[in-house]
């Protein structure tokens, strides 16, 4: 007889450390676990299943940032929080349509995520701000400060790559390059 031994599920702070370790089998299991809340509370609220994919992936990229900027801090079930941030994206939403305010039909406990969500939208709006800055900044500026914060590479490597005398002349030409890209950034 061939028995299998079914593993217990994992508790939300190994959820939190899988997202923090990168793991793919987490995020799958999130997703599959957690979605089918999320997919029938849009479409109760006049949603589609194409609406609440869009709203649930939105909430796990939400969690997952705030995971990966270290300052997250569960004080609830990670489903309670899940589904609270898709809660507050499915309300946000609505509102645009409709201009005016929405009541949710839930089917669970919430929580309120608006400073989250906000957080959320003024990082995405300052990574836009920044890839425009570096898109306006030109080469090789816009090479240089990729490859030293964006690729890691080390200021030897980039003096190798653009021809400079020394890594000291490569470190100056960054400094000028990153001076440019604020003053590009704090126009825009």
């Amino acid at each position: 007889m061939n028995l299998k031994i079914k593993n217990p599920a994992p508790t939300d702070s190994e959820d939190i450390l899988g997202i923090l370790n990168n793991s793919p089998d987490t995020l799958r299991r999130i997703y599959k676990t957690h979605f089918p809340m999320v997919l029938q509370m849009v479409m109760n609220n006049n949603g589609s299943e194409a609406d609440a994919k869009d709203v649930y992936q939105e909430s796990i990229i939400i969690l997952y940032n705030k995971v990966k900027a270290g300052d997250f801090e569960l004080t609830s079930k990670l489903k309670t929080y899940i589904y609270s941030v898709c809660r507050r994206i499915w309300l946000k939403k609505l509102n645009q349509l409709n201009k005016k305010e929405c009541e949710l039909k839930d089917v669970h406990d919430f929580l309120p995520v608006e400073n989250d969500l906000e957080q959320h939208e003024m990082r995405d709006l300052q990574f836009s701000k920044m890839e425009e800055s570096l898109l306006m900044l030109g080469e090789p500026c816009c090479t240089i400060i990729q490859d030293f914060y964006m690729r890691n590479r080390s200021m030897q490597e980039i003096c190798e790559k653009f021809g400079y005398t020394n890594a000291e002349n490569a470190k100056t030409q960054k400094y000028k390059c990153l001076q440019r890209l604020k003053k590009l950034f704090f126009q825009l």
